[in-house]
């Protein structure tokens, strides 16, 4: 479970999940919900030989984090966490909402977090929050539970919801000042973008807001917000009659963006749920950032 979140979520790479939680004798197996918490706790403390040790590492286990990242197998996943720990100065992870149901052998559980990240040191530390959604499957392994397959994605971000206190402060913290203190950057110029999955590549040119055209049916994007580096939208493509929405995360120097993007219509096919037909981006400028010219 996690979110990788470096250029890319993450993001980005993205990251794994956990508040404190007391843990009984070391030689007691904890239950579904114990080794969850723990998994969380430890991404926390960027501890990975805990994560390691509470986690499936089966080459055929497939698990998806933000941004349309697809991990199979441990390896790969393990590498994104570590890339993640190093570019951190800490992270915070409350837990704001876990289920956790079990038959047998196996458990599933629902669970609401806030991924808080913070980036350098003293008056230059940058902060970003990421409120995630997690589900997922445990089974018990030689008495021992162990996370077997994840499943995460962003909640909805309105402006005004509560977030978690972080230790220490006297009062609430709320999402719209996090929104306000992180201006929208200048996402003007030439864009390479590359749809993975099929290997198809195009351009766009975008003016300051990150609207504008792009080489593939006459399409145009439209970004409707930007976020803490979350960058979204929709496109339109008048040569093949489609259209649909895309998320992105902007990397922290504004040189790339990774994220997915899918349909909202297809011809006369309206109605295609959000996120059930599409793809994955990469996005890569080929203009520096304004800031950098």
């Amino acid at each position: 479970m996690s979110c990788v979140i470096r250029g890319a979520l993450f993001a980005v790479a993205c990251l794994v999940i956990i508040e404190h939680t007391t843990i009984g004798f070391a030689n007691e197996p904890m239950g579904p919900e114990a080794v969850i918490r723990t998994l969380v706790r430890a991404n926390a403390e960027l501890d990975m030989p805990t994560i390691s040790r509470f986690m499936a590492h089966d080459a055929d286990i497939t698990s998806y984090t933000i941004g349309g990242r697809k991990y199979v197998g441990w390896p790969e996943f393990e590498h994104d966490m570590q890339e993640e720990f190093a570019s951190v100065a800490k992270l915070e992870i409350p837990i704001t909402e876990l289920k956790v149901w079990t038959k047998g052998t196996v458990a599933w559980f629902t669970m609401e977090l806030d991924y808080i990240r913070f980036v350098g040191k003293g008056p230059d530390q940058r902060r970003t929050v990421l409120p995630l959604r997690e589900s997922g499957v445990l089974e018990q392994r030689a008495g021992q539970w162990v996370l077997l397959s994840w499943h995460e994605s962003l909640r909805n971000m309105q402006l005004g919801a509560p977030l978690a206190q972080s230790p220490g402060t006297s009062s609430p913290q709320h999402l719209v000042s996090n929104v306000q203190l992180s201006s929208t950057p200048d996402l003007s110029g030439e864009w390479d973008i590359l749809e993975v999955e099929d290997d198809k590549r195009y351009k766009a040119t975008l003016d300051k807001a990150g609207n504008g055209p792009y080489t593939q049916h006459g399409g145009q994007f439209v970004t409707s917000k930007f976020a803490d580096r979350l960058w979204q939208g929709t496109w339109q493509q008048p040569g093949n009659d489609r259209e649909g929405g895309f998320e992105l995360l902007l990397s922290e120097d504004g040189s790339q963006a990774k994220g997915v993007w899918w349909y909202s219509r297809v011809g006369n096919q309206k109605n295609i749920p959000a996120r059930e037909h599409g793809g994955t981006y990469l996005w890569k400028r080929l203009t520096p950032p304004p800031s950098a010219r």
